[in-house]
């Protein structure tokens, strides 16, 4: 949210709700992470948050507004931040996918609990919350996507099933989450994105005499 915009006192109020909520968001991460959503309480969450229960109802209307706003606060920081690092690269495909493929993977890696929860709780949703985050995947996807039907245009990348290209790179950086318990003792994640990136564009490019990675 762009506070500048706005009169200072309601500045001020806008940037307090917003730390707010991320305070009993990143709270709510720790105790589902710990419990599970299902054996998730109220009080046990505002003592994680250090906050008053009546102050979490006063942002959230219950456990599946909680959960969803988690979910979908991780989904708009990969639809958010792909698109501008990918277009900083400059103008070659292969540079672009790569700087994606980097960015995707360090967001999984700042969220790592939160990636998890997304897996395991996601299901719990009601039909309007599961379609909001189906609509947060495609649009997190959406800059894979370009770059990669770009680069197939240009004859830069192989004539490859676009969707299952853009979703074995999604899945592969979630990877570092859901496997970091096998991963992490392995491989720092400048390692696993590095060696991660070698094993998609060993795949996708057509003519590796003319790209090194």
């Amino acid at each position: 949210m762009d506070y500048g915009s706005l009169p200072v006192e309601e500045a001020v109020r806008a940037a307090r709700t917003g730390s707010r909520r991320r305070q009993v968001l990143d709270a709510a991460v720790k105790v589902m992470g710990r419990n599970g959503f299902h054996r998730m309480s109220m009080q046990e969450l505002a003592a994680e948050a250090n906050v008053s229960v009546g102050l979490i109802y006063k942002y959230f209307g219950g456990k599946e507004d909680l959960l969803l706003a988690t979910i979908v606060r991780i989904l708009e920081v990969f639809r958010d931040q792909l698109d501008p690092v990918m277009a900083a690269a400059g103008d070659d495909v292969v540079d672009q996918l790569t700087a994606g493929i980097r960015r995707y993977v360090e967001i999984v890696d700042e969220n790592l609990d939160g990636v998890v929860l997304t897996y395991r709780e996601s299901r719990t949703l009601g039909p309007a919350g599961r379609a909001q985050i189906k609509e947060l995947e495609i649009a997190t996807a959406a800059p894979l996507r370009s770059v990669i039907e770009a680069g197939i245009a240009r004859g830069i990348f192989r004539d490859v099933d676009v969707d299952l290209a853009v979703f074995d790179i999604m899945l592969l950086a979630h990877g570092w989450a859901l496997k970091h318990w096998h991963f992490g003792p392995i491989y720092t994640v400048d390692e696993y994105i590095r060696l991660q990136t070698r094993y998609v564009l060993d795949a996708l490019v057509a003519d590796h005499g003319s790209h090194e990675f």
